[in-house]
């Protein structure tokens, strides 16, 4: 047989190998030197990378969405340091919202105008490539439709929504509800509309933390509140006081961050109350009651709109109103720098254009995992 001569470079090469081997396998592992320790690997710096996403609505001094503004008219501040736009886009990314819908008994008398709202949220809202989750609740949360572009289906859902219990769990509502849409594709835009009078009588989750997960999934939150006069009328009479100026049962907290009544500081006063402070004091503060006004404080948060029903077919006029301005939003990427990573996040957005209004998402909360 002949043998073929490796160059002397090659053979070498694999003469080590084999001795490797061999030592390996009539010696064990290689053991530290005596009077040593082993070195562990350095450890790993896990650090998010995110990026955050805010819709923005611009109207004019009539109310009318203002949809002629480019990227350049934008600047945007993440605590008070301005971020490069990642991206810009007008309403172009397809819809996600969940539908919520109380369905206590103390509702009944607005189920004929819950019923005729199906074709508004399918045609107004979601659009041809929208989709939509359905819920309602009462003594429990009642899942009635996943998400599906079915648009007959999601109308055939809410054609035949029924009255149940007297109970209500509206934050429980609110809390599945962006347990859903967290699993949605992040290329949608998340979005819940809540139908309802407000109140919340059995929830587990605290609306505080609902609102945190909320800001973390670039959720946005749109409320219609149903007239406190019908629901005086179901014998849930409501007082008409203004809210107190901290939520009941929190002491030795930091105050609640208002403005007077009647300034321009904010779009959601009342009264004494700056309605969007609120929710950033409670997140910052993990206080686990916001009892008054929860509608108004999730819209205030998510930098939704919250609209009171008081008329007849008011309700429709809401949703019409909710679907005109997703179809007219401005939608700003950016990756968050300049600051720490985790916990609040204030979001202020700017425009170069005088005499427009600007309604965006307050800020977001980031927790450090494990915390």
């Amino acid at each position: 047989m002949r043998m073929r001569l490796l160059p002397k470079p090659l053979f070498f090469t694999i003469a080590l190998a084999a001795a490797a081997g061999l030592a390996q396998n009539t010696q064990g592992p290689l053991q530290p030197a005596p009077g040593t320790t082993p070195q562990q690997p350095p450890p790993t710096i896990v650090v998010p990378v995110i990026d955050v996403r805010t819709p923005v609505t611009v109207q004019d001094s009539s109310g009318e969405i203002v949809l002629s503004l480019s990227q350049r008219d934008f600047h945007i501040f993440d605590n008070g340091v301005e971020q490069a736009i990642k991206s810009f886009d007008v309403a172009g990314e397809p819809i996600s919202a969940a539908l919520i819908f109380e369905t206590s008994s103390k509702i009944a008398p607005y189920l004929p105008e819950f019923q005729k709202t199906g074709i508004l949220f399918t045609q107004d809202v979601l659009g041809t490539s929208g989709e939509a989750a359905v819920l309602g609740y009462n003594d429990t949360v009642d899942h009635l439709q996943g998400f599906t572009e079915d648009h007959d289906q999601i109308e055939k859902i809410i054609k035949h929504l029924q009255a149940s219990t007297s109970g209500t769990r509206l934050y429980d509502a609110l809390s599945q509800a962006v347990g859903m849409l967290r699993n949605q594709p992040i290329s949608r835009r998340r979005v819940i509309i809540v139908l309802s009078d407000g109140n919340d009588s059995s929830s587990e989750e605290p609306l505080n933390q609902v609102l945190r997960e909320a800001q973390v999934a670039n959720i946005t939150i749109y409320t219609v509140g149903l007239s406190p006069m019908a629901a005086s009328l179901r014998g849930e009479p409501k007082s008409g006081e203004p809210p107190s100026a901290t939520p009941p049962g929190i002491e030795a907290q930091p105050p609640i961050p208002g403005t007077a009544a009647g300034t321009d500081e904010t779009p959601y006063q009342y009264g004494n109350v700056d309605l969007l402070g609120l929710p950033i004091w409670a997140v910052k503060n993990t206080v686990k009651l916001i009892r008054q006004r929860p509608l108004e404080v999730a819209a205030a948060a998510s930098g939704g709109l919250y609209q009171p029903a008081m008329r007849d077919r008011s309700i429709e006029q809401a949703i019409d109103e909710i679907g005109a301005e997703l179809n007219g939003q401005y939608i700003l990427t950016y990756h968050p720098s300049g600051q720490d990573i985790y916990g609040y996040h204030e979001i202020k957005v700017k425009i170069d254009v005088p005499d427009l209004k600007i309604r965006t998402r307050p800020g977001y909360y980031l927790q450090k995992p494990g915390s």
